[in-house]
């Protein structure tokens, strides 16, 4: 799959010329206070998380969320009264050679100082999933991070999924899946002892996102399997494309959705599942 790298991943351009780091870093408290900054640390709190002791992996794929994410995690290190450490990782899964480049060159200027790995994932998806290459990849890529963070000595994973990816997989699973769950902020891994997943950009807009990175001048990767995409048409787009409609006629739906998923009404649901264990309001129906 080392063709389908270097076609499909795209360089998102700017609209300026490269700030400096240190402008850069202001930025993000001061123009993006409100709608980046104030609303990393309201998840950070509001979930727990990053507690004391903690060592964070942040993954960096190269992309406009995980850039941002390690700038926003690097400044709160900086002036936070809670002591952690951190390590930033890039799990390689066989980049072109360019694409690779852009996204050292972003990471030395961000001063961002990234462990890369090999993963070799686009060569295993290639051979093994070419049905299925998101689902796979998707996995096999967290398996990887989880590996590399374990042995690095961390005890949590923090992945750069923000609040438009929260409100589109919560539309996904009710329109596609035929249920009702979404992504949650924080999560322990199956299969890895002691390690937790943590989504510390679960508040922030994408909107916010993409106007900090042209802003700042940042040539972000938008790394995209053309094969994917020929396959499923993508649905996450379709999801995107259909809140944007839903918003000119029913004002902050993309709110009202994720608010949906924090005041469930338990006395007005069919069925639900926990632990793996299904239940029906009848189990309690003659019980009340």
């Amino acid at each position: 799959m080392s063709n389908i790298a270097g076609e499909g991943c795209e360089i998102l351009v700017p609209f300026t010329e490269r700030k400096s780091l240190e402008v850069i870093e202001k930025s993000i408290t001061t123009t993006y206070r409100k709608h980046i900054w104030a609303k990393f640390i309201k998840a950070i709190n509001d979930y727990k998380l990053v507690e004391e002791g903690d060592k964070v992996a942040v993954a960096i794929s190269g992309g406009k969320d995980s850039l941002l994410m390690a700038k926003l995690f690097q400044i709160l290190h900086r002036y936070s009264k809670v002591k952690f450490e951190l390590e930033f990782i890039v799990a390689d899964p066989g980049y072109h050679s360019n694409i690779k480049e852009l996204l050292i060159d972003n990471c030395r200027h961000l001063n961002i100082p990234i462990k890369i790995f090999n993963s070799g994932i686009f060569e295993v998806v290639d051979k093994i999933a070419k049905d299925y290459p998101c689902y796979m990849c998707a996995k096999m890529r967290r398996g990887a991070l989880y590996s590399k963070a374990q042995e690095l000595g961390c005890n949590k994973l923090a992945l750069g999924h923000h609040f438009n990816d929260v409100i589109e997989t919560t539309l996904l699973n009710v329109l596609y899946t035929g249920n009702f769950s979404t992504m949650m902020p924080k999560l322990k891994a199956d299969n890895f002892e002691n390690m937790e997943l943590i989504r510390p950009l679960y508040y922030i807009d994408e909107m916010y996102i993409e106007r900090f990175t042209q802003n700042s001048g940042i040539w972000p990767l938008n790394c995209a399997c053309m094969v994917a995409a020929k396959k499923i048409g993508n649905k996450r787009y379709e999801i995107k494309a259909l809140i944007k409609e839903l918003k000119k006629n029913f004002n902050d739906v993309d709110k009202s959705i994720f608010r949906a998923a924090q005041n469930v009404n338990m006395d007005a649901i069919l069925g639900w599942k926990k632990e793996g264990e299904k239940f029906s309001f009848l189990d309690f129906y003659d019980k009340e």
